[in-house]
């Protein structure tokens, strides 16, 4: 399977991991998108469950285990070089919640770190230096959303 500019798309998953009123970003340390802040994920094995895939992507890249709530979205990651598609990937985020485990920068993460609210919610945000990509902020913030309401109905 040939990530970089392959004959069809390939599947993926994503996690918008929600602690505390918190979200867990990773910083890349591969392509696509090496170096920027998004959420932990990856590809899916052959076989594999979509929840089960983010299960194990969490843990490989976070050291966190995670259970899948509900799918966020359902998107298209297409990135383009010189008028050829370089990357494509089609991709589920799932809201998760946190089971256990020890937060740590894994498998082809160089970072993670828990980021509050007001720090993905203005325009310009950053961490650090970096811009978060405008597709990542909106799958956090509808994850965000989402992880209160849930709160919100098991609290009544």
């Amino acid at each position: 399977m040939r990530r970089e500019f392959p004959d069809a798309p390939l599947v993926g998953v994503g996690a918008v991991v929600v602690d505390e009123g918190r979200v867990l970003l990773v910083r890349r340390g591969s392509e696509p998108m090496k170096g920027r802040w998004t959420l932990p994920g990856g590809l899916v094995e052959l076989g594999e469950p979509l929840e089960a895939a983010v299960i194990r992507e969490v843990r490989e890249e976070t050291g966190l285990a995670v259970e899948p709530l509900e799918l966020i979205e359902l998107l298209d990651r297409i990135h383009r070089e010189g008028g050829r598609v370089r990357f494509h990937y089609v991709v589920a985020d799932y809201l998760c919640r946190v089971t256990g485990g020890e937060l740590r920068a894994a498998s082809d993460a160089d970072a993670v770190r828990w980021v509050e609210h007001a720090e993905w919610n203005r325009p310009g945000s950053t961490l650090g230096a970096l811009q978060i990509d405008p597709v990542t902020v909106r799958v956090v913030e509808a994850g965000w959303q989402r992880a209160r309401a849930l709160e919100g109905r098991t609290e009544r």
